[in-house]
């Protein structure tokens, strides 16, 4: 699979400098955590749920994580996870390729539970979700996957979901956020990415943020993102890819503020009717979260709604400009470090303090190209939309 795999060829060749790469399941860690991208999750008790897989598999989703958790009630557990189990088999029975996919548990002694019903159909599943993750829960849920793993002899990775409110509360924080830390480096081989539950971190204090606002606009949200970042982002080693938040919002609502969405990107071709669309269905909110997500060390998005997809997808291709800049730093002749201007002769590029930056561009550049020196987000937004 690849991004953007599903708009047509020659369409690509005109909105790419560099084509994004082709990854599976059996890729590396590295690449697929870099790949993930919009992360569409779907509830497990979804009766048409591997037409459903397909179908977003057909418009450009890569991967998907099917809940057992919060999105279902208590009492639909049972019946969510033999539906899981019919589904996989169907899905299995299709032979086509799905994106990679993920289930969200509850508790520990589920995941070798299922996998062991999935039998043969269980090849397609690539991890675990696991919820609520501390290093009290996290042992337990990581042990069980490990132990899963043996028996069925198949890779799986792990997502934990960094959610509870040991790591909000500030009296709790550091001493819960070291805690993880210690639990995900010791089976580090197993862990893809780290998700952040912002939605729970907004109930422990009765909030939720409007479709005018960010993650980021919520200061004390914006503050755990930043420990999260600062204990599990570092680019030394030791980090890990984190992923941005789940935006809440997709039909119109009331609108408090202006647009956040400025007009210049828009002004040709259809692009203004583009932007409406957007603004309607207030993506402009998600578009200037998602351009926050990486700015904060943040990598692919939770997404609940298949609109905002596109977006994430579009926003996460790398610039031609930022190829360039990262290509620059990396040249085998600048390791010595040293200061030079941009090829775009607009900034500074410092070789030593941008190499991490630079190398992580070029990471996302292999999974979700480059756009050509004139393509825009605008561009690669209304290909994906007129395909």
């Amino acid at each position: 699979m690849r991004h953007f795999g599903h708009i047509a060829p020659a369409a690509q060749k005109g909105l790419f400098h560099q084509e994004p790469g082709e990854f599976g399941a059996d890729s590396s860690s590295r690449t697929l955590a870099a790949a993930l991208g919009a992360t569409l999750y779907s509830p497990a008790t979804r009766p048409q749920l591997a037409a459903d897989v397909v179908k977003q598999a057909g418009r450009g989703v890569v991967s998907m994580v099917l809940c057992l958790e919060d999105s279902i009630d208590d009492r639909e557990v049972e019946g969510a996870e033999a539906n899981l189990v019919a589904q996989f088999t169907e899905l299995d029975a299709w032979g086509g390729e799905p994106p990679l996919l993920f289930i969200r548990v509850r508790e520990p002694a589920q995941i070798p539970d299922l996998v062991r019903r999935l039998g043969p159909a269980g090849r397609l599943l690539s991890g675990f979700v696991l919820p609520k993750f501390t290093e009290e829960r996290g042992v337990p849920f990581l042990e069980a996957l490990a132990a899963a793993e043996a028996d069925c002899g198949r890779r799986l990775f792990a997502m934990p979901v960094l959610e509870s409110p040991e790591l909000l509360h500030l009296e709790t924080r550091t001493e819960t956020l070291t805690g993880v830390a210690r639990t995900v480096d010791k089976y580090r081989e197993r862990v893809l990415a780290v998700r952040l539950g912002v939605t729970d971190f907004c109930s422990a204090y009765g909030l939720r943020r409007s479709p005018d606002m960010t993650a980021y606009d919520v200061r004390i949200v914006a503050a755990v993102i930043a420990d999260v970042v600062n204990v599990l982002g570092r680019s030394d080693g030791t980090g890990f890819t984190i992923t941005g938040p789940v935006w809440e919002y997709f039909r119109l609502q009331e609108r408090m503020f202006k647009p956040q969405l400025r007009r210049s990107p828009f002004l040709e071709g259809r692009a203004e009717e583009l932007r409406t669309t957007l603004i309607e269905h207030d993506l402009d909110g998600l578009l200037r979260e998602i351009e926050l997500d990486r700015a904060n060390g943040l990598l692919g998005k939770t997404c609940i709604h298949p609109s905002h997809v596109l977006p994430v997808h579009a926003l996460s291709v790398v610039s031609h400009e930022e190829f360039s800049d990262a290509q620059d730093i990396l040249r085998p002749e600048r390791g010595g470090g040293g200061v030079l201007r941009s090829a775009y002769t607009n900034k500074m590029n410092e070789v030593k303090p941008h190499r991490a930056w630079a190398e992580r561009t070029l990471l996302r550049a292999e999974v979700f190209g480059v756009a050509n020196e004139d393509v825009g987000f605008v561009d690669l937004l209304a290909a994906g939309l007129a395909r």
